[in-house]
């Protein structure tokens, strides 16, 4: 039995791959010492879903790799460039786009002290637990990279890309408790992380209205997450 081939595309039936990113950074609320996850959003200035927000993408060049064109359509819209960037997973649903678009979709952590002050222009931050109706698919994959972040905060360093190079324990806990969403014991905290093998105690400390707290750096040979055994440069 002779097999059919299928017609050839028109370029405007092909399928066209999308880089976007979820960014996520710490921000503390007014008046308080706890913190929230935030992310930035780029509202769209044309259609589909113009005048909505969206998460920070372009389309993929033919000469570049996935993790160059993350970063490059981050630079792009948002001026940022995270310290940590990580492939999520590939969204490709056949109705997710008015024609036929697969995203791959990186999630991103950024420091406080690597968020510049200038504004970029259509670009806001959003508390990640608190988003509008977002274009496209984009709750959905913020909803996804969210439960990411907190399954892997309990087996991963991953914590580090939100901290400084050197921090407090009571510092380190307060972004295990913005990413998981409650409070954490400061003693059994302070237990486990010590025994965890990742920190490294510094002979400095931290001085202000409360006794000196000792700064903690991470154990730099330990990686800040497992990539499993594929090569990252995709």
């Amino acid at each position: 039995m002779t097999r059919t081939s299928p017609e050839p595309q028109s370029p405007a039936d092909a399928t066209r791959v999308a880089v976007s990113t979820v960014i996520f950074t710490l921000r503390r609320l007014p008046g308080s010492d706890a913190h929230q996850v935030v992310l930035p959003l780029v509202r769209r200035t044309r259609d589909p879903h113009e005048g909505q927000w969206a998460l920070p993408g372009g389309w993929l060049d033919i000469a570049e790799s996935l993790d160059a064109a993350a970063s490059r359509t981050l630079a792009e819209t948002t001026g940022l460039a995270p310290s940590y960037l990580e492939q999520l997973y590939a969204f490709g649903a056949v109705d997710r786009s008015p024609t036929r678009v697969v995203s791959i979709v990186y999630w991103a952590l950024l420091r406080a002290d690597e968020i510049t002050d200038s504004t970029v222009e259509n670009v806001r931050w959003f508390d990640a637990a608190d988003l509008p109706a977002l274009a496209f698919d984009h709750n959905e994959i913020v909803d996804y990279a969210l439960w990411r972040l907190r399954n892997k905060v309990g087996y991963s360093r991953i914590a580090h890309g939100l901290l400084a190079e050197e921090f407090t324990l009571a510092e380190l806990r307060e972004v295990y408790e913005a990413i998981l969403g409650r409070q954490l014991d400061p003693a059994n905290f302070r237990r486990q992380v010590e025994n965890s093998g990742t920190l490294i105690p510094t002979d400095r400390f931290r001085t202000g209205s409360h006794r000196p707290a000792r700064l903690y750096r991470y154990n730099q040979d330990v990686e800040l997450a497992d990539r499993g055994p594929l090569d990252s440069r995709q």
